[in-house]
C-alpha cells in the first residue's frame, strides 16, 4: 500500500483532500489527521473491520479501547446515555477541547474493539480545523488512537505519522504541528465522584472549577482499562530512557559514566549539557518530538531531566514516567 501526504492548508484545493479522505474511511479504510493534541488515526467507529485496521496498523492490543471523535456536543449525546449534569457541564465548559468524558454509550452503536467489549466509550470533541471539518463531511463517529506504533512516542507531526505508518495505511492528511503535544485528559463520568484515568492538558484543578471534587487514578488496571494509557508501556523511545533528577553536578556525573563505558547520550533538558553526545528540548509541546529525534541518533541511552516544577505537572510526569517506564538513572 503507498501512503499519500496531503497538505490541508489555504494554497490548496482543501475540498478535494476532504472528498477523498471521506472516500476512504467511508469505504472501510483509515486515515491519520491532525487534532490539537497529537495526531489520530481515524476509522468509522461503527464498523469493526475498519476498527480492526487501526489495531494491526499499530500493533496495538485489543483490550486497550479507542476514544471516539465526534464533531460536536449534540451529536455526542446521540451515542451515549445516562449523561449526568456534571457531564454536560464537562461538555460546556471544555468542548471542543483535550477533554475525553467515559460515559455509559448507547448499545449496538459502536464496533465493540472501539470499546473493547465495555459498556463505556471515551468521547470527544476535538478543537481542531482540520479534525473538525473531516468530522462535520463525514457525519460518522471516528475511533481515533494516536497515529503511531503502539508504546512509541506519539505524532505530532504528518513526518512522524509517516515513519511509522508509510505502506500501512493510504492516507495522512497533514494540518502541520499539533498545538498541545499530548493526549487529552480523560475523566471517567461512570464513577462519583469523577476519576482522572489519564491527566492531560485539562487539568484537574480546571476540572473542579467546574464540577467539584474529582479522583486521581492510581493507573494500576490488572483487568481491562476503560481508558488508553493505562496498562501498557507507553512513548517509549528506542534507546532506554532513565529519568534524572535535575541537578547540574549529578548529570554531568551520568554523562560522564556512561561516555567512560564508550557509549553515547543524549540528554532531554530545559537546560543544555555540552559534553552529552546530544541535547532536546524537554517540555510539554516539545516531549514527543525530542523522543522521536533521539531515535534518529545514535544514542545508546537517553537521561530526562525532571525540574523540581515538573512533579507537579501530572500530564507531562505521567508521559515521562511511561516512557522511562518508571526507571530513575542511579
Amino acid at each position: 500500500m503507498k501512503t499519500k501526504i496531503v497538505v490541508v492548508d489555504k494554497n490548496v484545493d482543501e475540498e478535494k483532500s476532504y472528498t477523498q479522505a471521506v472516500d476512504i474511511l467511508k469505504s472501510g479504510e483509515i486515515v491519520a489527521f491532525p487534532t490539537e493534541t497529537v495526531y489520530g488515526l481515524g476509522a468509522d467507529a461503527t464498523n469493526f473491520e475498519a476498527v480492526s485496521k487501526i489495531f494491526e496498523a499499530k500493533g496495538r492490543p485489543a483490550d486497550n479501547p479507542l476514544i471516539v471523535h465526534v464533531d460536536s456536543k449534540e451529536t455526542a449525546l446521540r451515542y451515549v446515555q445516562e449523561v449526568s449534569s456534571k457531564a454536560l457541564d464537562c461538555m460546556d465548559a471544555f468542548w471542543p477541547g483535550a477533554l475525553t468524558l467515559i460515559l455509559k454509550a448507547e448499545p449496538e452503536i459502536f464496533a465493540s474493539n472501539v470499546t473493547a467489549g465495555l459498556q463505556t466509550v471515551g468521547i470527544r470533541v476535538p478543537n481542531h480545523p482540520v479534525a473538525l471539518t473531516l468530522l462535520q463531511k463525514l457525519q460518522l463517529p471516528l475511533a481515533a488512537p494516536s497515529a503511531n506504533t503502539s508504546g512509541k512516542p506519539s505524532p505530532t507531526l504528518a513526518e512522524h505519522v509517516f515513519h511509522d505508518m508509510e505502506s500501512k495505511i493510504p492516507l495522512i492528511l497533514d494540518g502541520g504541528a499539533t498545538e498541545i503535544g499530548i493526549e487529552s485528559t480523560v475523566l471517567d463520568m461512570t464513577s462519583e465522584p469523577p476519576v482522572i484515568l489519564r491527566p492531560g492538558k485539562v487539568s484537574k484543578e480546571q476540572i473542579e472549577a467546574v464540577i467539584g471534587t474529582v479522583r486521581s487514578s492510581s493507573g494500576n488496571t490488572s483487568n481491562v482499562p476503560k481508558s488508553p494509557g493505562m496498562k501498557y508501556m507507553h512513548y517509549a523511545p528506542t534507546a532506554p530512557l532513565y529519568l534524572i533528577e535535575n541537578e547540574k553536578g549529578l548529570i554531568e556525573k551520568a554523562i560522564e559514566y556512561v561516555q567512560e563505558k564508550g557509549k553515547s547520550i543524549a540528554v532531554i533538558s530545559e537546560t543544555e549539557y555540552p559534553m552529552a553526545d546530544f541535547n532536546f528540548p524537554l517540555s510539554m509541546d516539545s516531549l514527543y518530538a525530542s523522543l522521536r529525534k533521539c531515535d534518529l541518533t545514535d544514542a545508546d541511552l537517553i537521561l530526562a531531566s525532571v525540574e523540581s516544577g515538573m512533579k507537579e505537572n501530572d500530564a507531562l510526569m505521567n508521559r515521562l514516567e511511561k516512557a522511562a517506564d518508571h526507571k530513575w538513572f542511579s
